[in-house]
């Protein structure tokens, strides 16, 4: 049985006093019940934040039907030091080191009577080691002076010194700190002053914003092949630009910035787009560089009527809601109909085991398609019967928290149901949030853009870093390989995706060799 809570009234003034009191004297009876209750009521309200929204964490456990009993979800997990294998290194420099004394085929020192031969794998060490974000090196140029005709020999520089004073790596791991991991320009200042590089905050703008010119071609490219996509994600969020100027006829006021995630044949591909247009509209303009003869595509976002796009007549797009969304509106009213909440959670658990279930067998669109049709499709229509009684039957109050979450739920029921229509159809825009959280996380620490221009360097480069993390690149190898190639970039962008650039490297390395041939 769910215990009940019991409320309590917190006065902060009267906590104050206990407080200030409890300097001069020891704390009387009544005010440690009163400080007691407070902190109780604090660490309860944590407990109750850090929950998940899983369904066993919302409406408690099940008891088993037959044995009375409750699942034990505490078993023992399988066995494992939970820390980073070799492989798991793949930015790591790799150094091999033979056998200092024997070579493949020497006699055995041990027996004298066989061979040593290679081993397949060999011993492997992992040595990690601390360095600065950003490291500088001085070089001192000899210079001699002639004591006769006072002309001065200078000594000749390294090669790809002096010619710029901030190296290609210097520009990504700045976009990177700043762009990839939230950290703003005068926190890195600050960190690497106490390092013994100073690195002005406008210096670092500066590097990054002449760095967005030169792999511009890169993201405009993103944008045309995210159009191609299969399934589009999208959604926004708040952002802040202190300077932003405004068309006068420009109605609007706030400020957005939108996650676009396109899923296409093999890989992912997100967009950032900031400025007072919604979500809907930054889509509408993507999708207008799609292929005529492509099929439509399927969008999928929550039910917000701005993340549609308004496309031209003759384009059309196939619209899929959130079920995540729709789930989530029990798991907020859960604590007052556990009941309720309890079926409806748990048949949607249903589907979303059945689709957990066609990712870990690798079934092709099609093949999911079917298995939700033969499995998910009875679950949902089950719940669609259960939903409709509850209002028809008068078995909900409409107005009630249950009643609006159910009455969601029927108003969207096709959108949300389009997985067991068509296939490749996702379940929710989970992608798209996740993406978001990049711009919210600089949102958070950095606070504003203070141009459009900076919120447009900004969406630049987290749409390259966050696309790389979809496509398991290195975005700060890829960010340096792009400054290191602009031409290259800006002759066929194409070939200089997250997904591929590394085999165009590969193929302009092996060049000049097939030409010597």
């Amino acid at each position: 049985m769910k215990k009940a809570r019991r409320r309590i009234d917190v006065n902060l003034d009267e906590l104050d006093r206990v407080l200030d009191g409890a300097r001069e004297a020891p704390l009387s009876e009544s005010d440690h019940g009163k400080l007691r209750d407070a902190l109780h009521a604090l660490a309860e309200l944590l407990v109750r934040t850090r929950n998940t929204e899983k369904t066993s964490a919302v409406v408690g456990k099940q008891e088993d039907s037959q044995t009375g009993t409750q699942p034990d979800n505490n078993a023992t997990p399988p066995p494992g030091h939970g820390r980073n294998g070799a492989e798991a290194f793949g930015g790591a420099r790799k150094v091999d080191i033979k056998h200092q004394k024997l070579t493949h085929g020497d006699r055995c020192p041990e027996c004298g009577k066989g061979n040593v031969y290679g081993q397949k794998e060999p011993k492997v060490l992992v040595r990690i080691v601390g360095q600065a974000p950003l490291a500088a090196t001085v070089y001192s140029l000899e210079r001699l002076r002639c004591g006769a005709c006072g002309q001065v020999f200078t000594a000749q520089e390294p090669d790809g010194v002096g010619t710029d004073k901030y190296d290609e790596t210097a520009a990504a791991m700045i976009a990177q700190l700043k762009y990839g991991a939230g950290t703003p320009f005068n926190r890195l200042e600050q960190l690497e002053s106490q390092l013994g590089i100073p690195l002005p905050a406008a210096t670092q703008w500066e590097i990054v914003e002449e760095e967005a010119q030169v792999i511009k071609p890169a993201r405009d490219e993103l944008i045309r092949q995210a159009a191609q996509g299969t399934v589009v994600h999208n959604d926004d969020t708040g952002m802040r630009v202190l300077m932003l100027k405004r068309d006068p006829s420009d109605e609007r006021t706030g400020v957005f910035t939108s996650g676009i995630v396109s899923v296409g044949e093999g890989h992912k591909i997100a967009l950032y787009f900031t400025g007072g247009r919604h979500a809907g509209e930054n889509l509408a303009e993507v999708l207008k560089k799609r292929s005529a003869e492509l099929p439509s595509p399927i969008q999928m976002c929550d039910a917000l009527s701005r993340n549609v796009p308004k496309l031209p007549a003759g384009v059309e797009i196939l619209l899929a809601n959130c079920l995540a969304h729709g789930r989530r509106q029990f798991v907020d009213v859960a604590e007052n109909f556990p009941d309720e909440c309890r079926y409806v959670l748990e048949m949607l658990g249903q589907v979303y085991g059945h689709d957990a279930e066609a990712r870990e067998r690798g079934l092709t669109p099609d093949e999911r398609l079917r298995l939700h049709q033969e499995r998910s499709r009875p679950v949902m229509d089950k719940l669609h019967a259960w939903l409709e009684a509850q209002l028809a039957e008068r078995r909900t109050e409409p107005n009630s928290g249950l009643g609006e979450a159910i009455s969601y739920l029927l108003r969207h029921w096709q959108p949300l149901t389009l997985f067991l229509r068509k296939a490749a159809a996702p379940l929710d825009n989970n992608i798209a949030e996740r993406a978001l959280k990049r711009a919210i996380l600089h949102r958070k620490n950095a606070l504003f853009y203070r141009t459009l221009h900076g919120a447009q360097v900004g969406d630049l480069f987290m749409s390259l870093i966050h696309t790389c993390q979809l496509c398991g690149a290195n975005s700060f190898d890829y960010l340096v390989e792009l400054q290191r190639h602009a031409q290259e970039l800006a002759a066929c962008p194409a070939e200089w995706m997250p997904w591929n650039y590394r085999e165009t490297l590969e193929r302009s390395v092996s060049l000049p060799d097939s030409a010597e041939l």
